[in-house]
């Protein structure tokens, strides 16, 4: 009865892996992902417009 439990729950927790695999890459979320990509490397808005060096 255990053998049969965990080879459900593996069944299940493997398809739940590649339907977010399948969610991640697809076409739909490129250009979501794209722009999510390219935040580190935009300059940060400073809060009074001036820089402060102490």
């Amino acid at each position: 009865m255990i053998n049969l439990i965990n080879g459900i729950l593996t069944a299940l927790l493997l398809v739940i892996f590649v339907a977010i695999w399948v969610w991640a890459w697809s076409a739909k979320n490129k250009q979501k992902f794209d722009a999510m990509a390219k935040l580190p490397l935009e300059d940060q808005p400073s809060d009074s417009g001036e820089h402060r060096h102490e």
